[in-house]
C-alpha cells in the first residue's frame, strides 16, 4: 500500500521502521476539507490492524466537516535533528514522515471501539490501569463538556513514507559554528583531493 514519491532517494521501504513509526509516534495530524479550506488538528491516535484510530466529541467543527466530507489525510513525522553544512542551502533536517489518505469512518461496533480505546491507553499510559476498559465505560463515556465520545477510524487507501537519514557527524549542537566545519572540510580535501 506504500505509494511512490517524487524524491525516490528519500523513500522509506523498511517495513519494520515504518511499523515502529506508525505505532510509536505520539501525535498524528488529521487534515480535513472544510468546504474549500483545509482544517488540520493534532490528535492522540493508535495504529491498529492497518487503521488509524482516534477519538473525540460527537459534536463540533470536526464532526460538522465529516458530515459533508469524510476525505482525510493523516500526517505523522519524527524529527531527528538538523544537519549543518558550510553551504547554507545544504543545511537539512533528518526525519521520517508518513502521509496517509483515506475516509474517516465512525466506529459503531462497541467491541472495535473498546479495543481501539484500550490500545490507546496501552500506548499512552501503559500499565497504569489494573483492569481493561469495559464496554459499558465506552458506551456511556462523556467529556467534561457533556458531549459523548466517538471513536473514529481511517483505513488508508494510500501511504507515502519519506526519510532523510541522520548523518551524526553533521548534527547541529549548541555552540557548533561554521568555521569548525570549514576547517574540517579543507583538511579532508587536502588529505584526499578527490572529495
Amino acid at each position: 500500500m506504500v505509494t511512490d514519491i517524487r524524491m525516490i532517494n528519500r523513500a522509506c521501504t523498511d517495513e519494520k521502521q515504518i511499523k515502529q513509526l506508525l505505532e510509536g509516534a505520539q501525535t498524528a495530524f488529521l487534515g480535513l476539507v472544510d468546504q474549500h479550506m483545509p482544517y488540520v488538528i493534532p490528535l492522540n491516535y493508535v495504529y491498529k490492524d492497518g487503521s488509524f484510530y482516534f477519538h473525540g466529541a460527537n459534536e463540533g467543527r470536526k464532526i460538522d466537516i465529516l458530515t459533508n466530507n469524510r476525505n482525510a489525510c493523516i500526517t505523522i513525522s519524527e524529527n531527528y535533528g538538523t544537519m549543518v553544512d558550510p553551504i547554507p542551502a545544504k543545511t537539512d533536517t533528518a526525519y521520517i514522515s508518513v502521509v496517509a489518505n483515506g475516509l474517516v469512518e465512525f466506529v459503531t461496533d462497541l467491541n472495535e471501539a473498546t479495543a481501539a480505546m484500550q490500545a490507546m491507553l496501552d500506548k499512552y499510559v501503559p500499565d497504569y490501569y489494573q483492569a481493561p476498559l469495559s464496554k459499558k465505560h465506552i458506551e456511556k463515556y462523556q467529556s467534561s463538556l457533556g458531549s459523548k465520545t466517538l471513536v473514529l477510524k481511517v483505513k488508508p487507501t494510500s501511504i507515502t513514507v519519506k526519510e532523510n537519514k541522520l548523518n551524526k557527524q553533521m548534527l547541529y549542537y549548541a555552540g557548533r559554528v561554521v568555521t569548525q566545519d570549514m576547517s574540517r572540510k579543507s583538511t579532508t580535501t587536502a588529505i584526499n583531493p578527490t572529495n
